[in-house]
């Protein structure tokens, strides 16, 4: 399909494995499922593709099949604060879905992704009908509740590794991104994008997550070995050089 068609132009019907991996499904009855799977689209979105863009009209509930995507906005000084990535599993945007708004953040897609939606009008009619699409609605706005504010604690972290240990532990949100299990496919380019920080810095964090045995990198991702010691882990303190003393106690001048 052409790469200059946007991704709505690029839409189509999902295949039976890309359903089989929508969370929110199984928890729908026969007639509900058969009223939501003909309604959900799929679109093959390219890097720097943009899923949402702040002003626009919502028109869709989205979720990843496969791939990253990022969830940011950028503030009045022009530099871009990112709110979440966005890994296989995840469905995000319920709030302004609700509402019927229009978006107050940009989601765009970092690598080759597969991205599922479903029209706002099926989701409210799925809200009025099925008690098991709302029990999933309502977990999700938990836990993103929970999210942002985590989010907003990590964006205050001055220390770089406990931004990249925090960053990591809720993209393995369980609830939130179930298609992430315990392998999360990521590069350091692509984390350091999500975390703010350079490739670099990010690296020699991994590095100390990984000597402290709570991660494992691997080929292509990240393996978790302790996601509690993720979400709790400390920084290794840091020995600081003092200047040699001379005789009288005083520091030798350099």
């Amino acid at each position: 399909m052409p790469a200059d068609l946007t991704l709505h132009q690029r839409r189509r019907d999902p295949t039976p494995a890309e359903l089989a991996s929508i969370p929110w499904l199984p928890v729908l009855l026969p007639a509900e499922r058969e009223r939501a799977v003909p309604q959900i689209k799929v679109g093959d979105a390219l890097p720097g593709d943009y899923v949402c863009r702040v002003g626009r009209p919502v028109t869709y509930w989205f979720g990843v099949i496969e791939g990253l995507l990022k969830m940011s906005n950028d503030n009045e000084q022009g530099q871009s604060i990112t709110f979440s990535g966005l890994p296989p599993g995840g469905w995000f945007g319920e709030g302004t879905v609700l509402k019927r708004e229009s978006y107050r953040y940009n989601v765009q897609a970092l690598r080759k992704s597969v991205v599922a939606g479903l029209p706002t009008d099926t989701f409210h009619w799925l809200l009025d009908h099925s008690i098991g699409f709302n029990r999933f609605v309502m977990n999700q706005l938990n836990e993103r509740l929970g999210q942002f504010i985590a989010a907003r604690e990590i964006d205050r972290m001055s220390n770089p590794d406990l931004r990249v240990a925090r960053s990591l532990a809720a993209l393995f949100n369980a609830v939130l991104f179930p298609g992430v299990g315990e392998v999360l496919r990521i590069t350091q380019q692509e984390l350091a994008y999500l975390v703010g920080l350079s490739r670099q810095r990010v690296n020699e964090a991994l590095a100390a997550l990984q000597e402290q045995g709570i991660i494992q990198v691997e080929y292509g991702g990240l393996r978790v070995l302790d996601l509690q010691a993720l979400r709790t882990a400390m920084p290794a303190p840091r020995i600081k050089a003092t200047a040699p003393q001379s005789a009288t106690g005083s520091p030798t001048p350099a």
